[in-house]
């Protein structure tokens, strides 16, 4: 209450500024009939003004923010993805035993349209991802998800995270990941039910960061043909890509 009293304050001094001023001008002039048409008109206007202010500018200004904090979002994203995200689905592909059978809808082009990239997103949703880790294996993921646990807690702190629910959920499973591998000293000791149930947990991670890797090379096509070209010679699924221009 007492947060909005200065406003009411003010409201109740500008209205009696107006009533002044428009008395000022009765005094003067003696034309109340000129001071009624000036007046009507402008309330008039008032709702005009109201119309442009909060339906149209407000609209501009918050796509303009919106656009802002997308691209900042990205910004992020890609620093992920630079870091941590392309490396570490190419550790969970080369666990998939059917890499061979789903590359090839990730084998992005400069040729992709929009319709393509949505209609490969349809057709990955329903492919059965597979993933057959061994003791190496699960100390190769272990060993490089820590090696970047600083870093993505720092990723967690950005609030702009806050408003990208599936990125969220991509490091909350990559963080679970992380969680489950480091509890286990030994990997090499494990029951065949716990490997599974580490597979199991890679896959959940793998489904998530193949999904998000697909829409950040749409939105780099889109937005950053160099470094949209960059993220085609370093695909994660292609075992014969490299960055070296041929």
């Amino acid at each position: 209450m007492m947060r909005q009293g200065w406003q009411i304050t003010l409201g109740i001094v500008l209205i009696l500024l107006s009533s002044f001023f428009y008395f000022i001008h009765y005094l003067f002039f003696r034309d109340p009939h000129h001071i009624f048409i000036f007046l009507v008109g402008d309330v008039a206007f008032v709702f005009i003004e109201v119309l442009m202010v909060t339906m149209i500018i407000h609209q501009l200004l918050d796509i303009r923010e919106k656009r802002s904090r997308l691209e900042k979002l990205n910004m992020v994203i890609g620093l992920f993805f630079s870091e941590v995200g392309t490396q570490l689905l190419a550790y969970f592909s080369d666990l998939d035993p059917s890499l061979e059978t789903i590359k090839k809808e990730f084998i992005v082009t400069n040729d992709w349209s929009d319709a393509e990239f949505s209609v490969v997103d349809k057709r990955l949703r329903t492919c059965a991802y597979q993933v057959e880790a061994g003791a190496t294996d699960l100390e190769g993921v272990r060993d490089f998800v820590e090696s970047k646990k600083d870093f993505l807690i720092r990723l967690l702190e950005n609030p702009a995270l806050l408003e990208h629910e599936s990125f969220t959920e991509l490091l909350r499973t990559v963080f679970h990941l992380t969680e489950e591998l480091n509890a286990r000293g030994n990997l090499t000791a494990l029951p065949e039910n716990d490997v599974k149930h580490l597979a199991g947990d890679i896959r959940r991670a793998y489904v998530i960061l193949a999904h998000q890797w697909l829409d950040y090379m749409k939105y780099l096509k889109d937005s950053y043909p160099y470094l949209f070209s960059f993220a085609m010679r370093t695909n994660p699924f292609d075992q014969d890509a490299t960055p070296v221009i041929r």
